[in-house]
């Protein structure tokens, strides 16, 4: 996914969340009055959504049309995935074409927890994984992560600080699994290669290499048997191998945007809000290119805005979750092919200056009835 771990830090790094998440009642009127100021006509824009198929992302679809007068295009597969071979049917569909894309976290805030909603059509309104798409996705990886993390030991010996290694987690031919960057976590002869100077029946001791010492404090390092390496056993330490097809937008495509980011997941304080964010990311600059280079786009208006949405779980006598848009970047591009892409600050600075009121906004209850009355026609057959 990304060339080097310096960048794949920067880039999650880079995505601001609690300054700049908007409700979503506030966010639609804003992103359709910044259409219409890049001069999308009123009446003619076909927006489009690329969101995950969880009835949780009802409510920002039921806002999209109603501010702009149209149900949005379906533009998504599960997990947040923008489905690029459905860009011509969109570009024919309308004369100026908004597309907005979202990974999606669910939050509880009764315990502060992300990665969960209370789902109110459940017998007992329980709460379950959301997105779980991406939950279930990180299953297999958290259950690597913990087990690395209570089977690698450290303790101070007489002779040093020393660090024992499962003898699993030494299989550097595994085809999938949490591989150790050992050089991280033990000294290294000349050529980099560890040396065990004692081999157990289910593992091998080390001594500790000197970053692994140096960031430690002294008094976390118990005697012999010491202690599991636990919350330090930090994501530049380890990466994972996964056997997963790279079919583009397949079954996988979801676990192939997250592979190379997943120690930072896993790692993380609230990991499915960490790998919402991260597929936002990659979907956007995979996704912009597509709509560069697709012919159906040429001589028309786009606005492509990605983002995350956080579905914040509904409380007693609300129906929908009151949910949030924290944007990330967008592309924007005229007519005549002159395009530009603006980061999250830019289009955070964007929408603010939008007004929340939208002159153009349907009455969905006046539509209905005004479906609802209208005369009877007669199919042919």
């Amino acid at each position: 996914m990304y060339g080097t771990t310096g960048l794949i830090t920067n880039l999650l790094g880079a995505y601001q969340m609690s300054d700049v998440a908007i409700r979503y009642s506030l966010f639609m009127p804003r992103v359709y009055n910044l259409a219409r100021s890049l001069g999308f006509e009123r009446g003619k824009i076909m927006p489009s959504r690329a969101f995950c198929s969880d009835e949780s992302q009802g409510y920002p679809i039921i806002l999209i049309a109603k501010h702009f007068g149209s149900f949005p295009f379906n533009h998504g597969v599960v997990g947040g995935i923008v489905a690029t071979d459905r860009h011509a049917p969109h570009a024919h569909h309308g004369k100026d074409l908004v597309i907005i894309q979202a990974s999606h976290v669910g939050y509880d805030p009764e315990n502060g927890r992300f990665g969960v909603y209370r789902r109110l059509q459940t017998e007992d309104t329980s709460e379950t994984t959301s997105c779980g798409k991406i939950c279930g996705e990180l299953e297999w990886y958290l259950r690597e992560y913990e087990f690395a993390r209570k089977n690698i030991h450290l303790y101070k010996g007489n002779d040093g600080y020393k660090v024992v290694v499962d003898n699993l987690l030494l299989h550097e031919d595994r085809e999938q699994g949490l591989m150790l960057k050992l050089d991280k976590l033990v000294q290294v002869d000349s050529e980099g290669n560890p040396v065990p100077e004692l081999s157990k029946s289910t593992a091998k001791v080390f001594s500790a290499s000197p970053a692994l010492v140096a960031s430690l404090a002294y008094d976390e390092w118990k005697t012999d048997p010491g202690e599991p390496i636990g919350q330090h056993l930090h994501p530049d330490m380890f990466y994972f191998k996964r056997d997963i097809s790279f079919q583009q937008e397949g079954r996988d495509h979801l676990e192939n945007n997250l592979l190379d980011v997943m120690p930072y997941i896993v790692s993380s304080e609230w990991p499915a809000l960490t790998a919402a964010q991260a597929n936002t990311q990659v979907e956007f600059d995979r996704t912009f290119r597509t709509i560069i280079n697709e012919p159906a786009y040429r001589n028309k208006k786009v606005l492509f805005i990605s983002g995350l949405n956080v579905d914040i779980s509904p409380q007693e006598g609300q129906v929908f979750p009151l949910t949030k848009f924290i944007p990330w970047a967008a592309y924007v591009q005229d007519e005549n092919g002159v395009h530009q892409t603006w980061e999250q600050a830019e289009l955070y600075k964007r929408l603010q200056a939008q007004s929340t009121e939208n002159p153009d906004q349907l009455d969905l209850e006046k539509a209905i009835e005004i479906m609802e009355s209208a005369k009877e026609i007669q199919l042919p057959f």
